[in-house]
């Protein structure tokens, strides 16, 4: 097949970079297919280049096309709405187009697949901005009226779509994404480099025993039941919360000195923290996937997360998981975990290990090469 695929998300260096990222490494080891990258942005251009050669490093040429246009989403989004700058007129050989949620191109001539990791901004509408949410909901309102056929992250995303977007079953695949590739290969430098990592424990101040979160504080996040839970052990451990802030107003809970807010941090700095932390919390109300905990079971470390769908769907039985409405039920997950003989601990441990072997990036991509196909087979009938 001859595939296009947005790859302007690579700019933005968030969870659908990764994912956007990761797939195309996958696709490009697969045989007899040939990818044509698409990507627009303005202030990002630079970025984004340099975000794509990582990507396609070690790639032969002949395997890819790449056409970069200088438009930021904005002003695409009004191209592409009167029907203009078509991707078939970009791209003229391509057979299928893998578009990013956030824009679908103009092109009735050609079969679509989009990936929606998540529904979160209909489920907690009053945290987003309204231009974003009308920008998802044009491009939800294409994808539906071209029968487009939808990647959806988990079984829960799956239903969440059949729910909201009122798009048939029929058109929607569950195809699970993996470990982000850059995990290992930032566990693999850490391992050659032991002064980094001395270095990021200083920097970080990891000197106590910490539990660690990682995610944008925002409210589905949970991050007020976390602290509120945490406090009785705040005398043994710390928290360390890693993520950008937002509005979910957690920094106001309490004063203690052990609850520690880092923001952003880099992928060396989380790899550090994930690694040297007790136990990872992940009390979410509302996840499409939930890549954190399997980052979590790739360093070793064992979790404590929300018993909602998505999470199920991850973690299974390799996690411990509470109640996220329930402040005590969260306190003795952590409480049990972290309490746990060796026996206990290393059967926890088997079980992570074969919970990460059912994530792999090329059964990711041959499963989305099927969709691809179903996509170009769906538009000739």
């Amino acid at each position: 097949m001859k595939i296009g695929i947005d790859i302007s998300s690579l700019a933005y260096q968030r969870g659908v970079s990764r994912y956007t990222g990761d797939l195309v490494k996958a696709l490009l080891k697969e045989q007899n297919n040939q990818l044509f990258l698409y990507g627009s942005s303005l202030r990002q251009q630079a970025l984004l280049k340099k975000e794509l050669q990582k990507v396609l490093k070690n790639t032969l040429p002949d395997k890819y096309d790449i056409s970069l246009q200088y438009f930021p989403p904005s002003i695409l989004a009004k191209i592409w709405k009167f029907g203009l700058n078509p991707i078939k007129k970009v791209m003229p050989e391509i057979e299928v187009f893998h578009s990013w949620d956030w824009l679908q191109p103009p092109d009735k001539n050609l079969p679509l697949v989009s990936t929606i990791h998540d529904l979160a901004i209909i489920r907690y509408p009053k945290v987003a901005h309204p231009m974003v949410l009308k920008m998802h909901q044009d491009s939800w309102r294409i994808l539906r009226q071209r029968e487009a056929q939808i990647i959806a992250v988990s079984e829960s995303t799956k239903n969440d779509i059949l729910r909201y977007l009122e798009i048939p079953s029929k058109n929607v695949s569950v195809i699970y994404e993996a470990l982000p590739t850059q995990v290992a290969e930032i566990s693999q430098e850490l391992v050659n480099r032991p002064e980094l990592i001395f270095s990021i424990k200083q920097k970080l101040q990891l000197s106590k025993p910490y539990l660690l979160f990682v995610g944008t504080r925002e409210p589905r996040k949970n991050l007020s039941k976390l602290i509120q839970a945490w406090l009785p052990l705040a005398k043994d451990y710390q928290l360390l919360i890693a993520g950008e802030q937002s509005w979910d107003g957690s920094e106001k809970i309490t004063t203690d000195p052990n609850l520690r807010f880092l923001g952003k941090v880099t992928d060396f700095e989380l790899a550090v923290l994930y690694h040297e932390s007790e136990l990872f919390v992940y009390p979410s109300l509302y996840e499409g996937f939930g890549l954190p905990i399997l980052e979590a079971f790739a360093h070793g470390v064992p979790v404590v997360a929300s018993d909602i769908p998505a999470i199920r769907e991850v973690a299974g039985n390799a996690a411990e998981l509470a109640n996220p409405m329930d402040e005590n039920s969260i306190r003795q997950a952590i409480e049990k975990v972290l309490n746990e003989n060796k026996t206990s601990s290393d059967n926890r441990m088997k079980k992570m290990i074969i919970r990460l072997q059912l994530f792999s990036w090329q059964k990711t991509a041959r499963q989305t090469l099927a969709v691809y196909q179903q996509a170009i087979n769906d538009f000739k009938a």
